[in-house]
């Protein structure tokens, strides 16, 4: 169990994995602030989670962006970061650009590193602390039509190991956990978008991907909460041993295929 005077920075908390650990973690008694892309979006989030849930925003795609909110964060009114902020688009080798890989590489692993590195200096005078980066189970086995997202949320688990080993203190973890296909509004409308779906009731197109896309032996696409209660539990006080792991939540997607 969180202590309850501990205070929570979740990234792209508006929807999806993000907000499902904003939930978690105020169930747990932790102080939470949301973020979002636009102060009308962290707004909204703040206002359904209720009373006494703070909103911050700022667009991780734009550096000047990124480095106001990492500000804000160095100020150390937080000692549990995580950042769920994750751009994708979906290219392959032929397609993708230069410019797709260095959005990439920013948005995702940049922007993630800038953010945490600012968190850990307070913690460290604090003499606790829990950066949680989500990740991917790409960085294991890449997505061919996500080919630069996958590449770069590998250099944020390689990031995530250097900052364990490099940037904290006792009392201070850096970890990763790694999704599978969570099945989320935004992955949900992605897959729905595709030519082959088209028409298709969702039930069917859940199927086809858990039969093609996702194969695990749970025979099933995650759910967000179950992210969030592994979260929950690495931000707690009981996972202070847990330093610089990179932990799959994929149905077995990465040891099976």
């Amino acid at each position: 169990m969180v202590d309850r005077t501990h205070r929570a920075l979740i990234t792209a908390s508006t929807s999806g994995i993000g907000y499902a650990v904003a939930q978690d973690l105020l169930q747990r008694g932790t102080t939470v602030t949301v973020h979002g892309r636009t102060p009308e979006s962290a707004a909204a989030a703040a206002g359904s989670l209720g009373a006494g849930v703070q909103a911050l925003h700022g667009d991780v795609s734009r550096p000047d962006e990124v480095s106001a909110l990492a500000d804000e964060i160095a100020r150390g009114e937080f000692d549990i970061l995580v950042h769920c902020a994750g751009p994708y688009a979906e290219h392959t080798h032929d397609t993708a650009t230069p410019d797709d890989w260095e959005s990439a590489y920013r948005t995702n692993t940049v922007s993630a590193v800038q953010l945490a590195t600012a968190a850990l200096a307070p913690m460290r005078r604090q003499g606790f602390g829990r950066v949680v980066f989500i990740g991917t189970r790409a960085t294991r086995t890449p997505i061919p039509t996500m080919i630069e997202y996958s590449a770069a949320k590998a250099a944020l688990a390689n990031a995530t190991i250097s900052l364990a080993r490099t940037a904290v203190a006792p009392g201070v973890t850096v970890n990763m956990v790694s999704p599978g296909v969570i099945l989320t509004p935004a992955m949900q409308q992605l897959f729905q978008s595709r030519p082959e779906s088209a028409g298709l009731p969702w039930a069917d197109v859940e199927a086809s991907l858990v039969s093609d896309y996702a194969p695990n032996p749970q025979g099933r696409l995650g759910r967000a909460e179950e992210i969030a209660a592994l979260t929950g539990f690495l931000v707690g006080d009981d996972a202070g041993y847990i330093n610089g792991a990179d932990i799959p939540v994929d149905g077995g997607i990465t040891g099976t295929r």
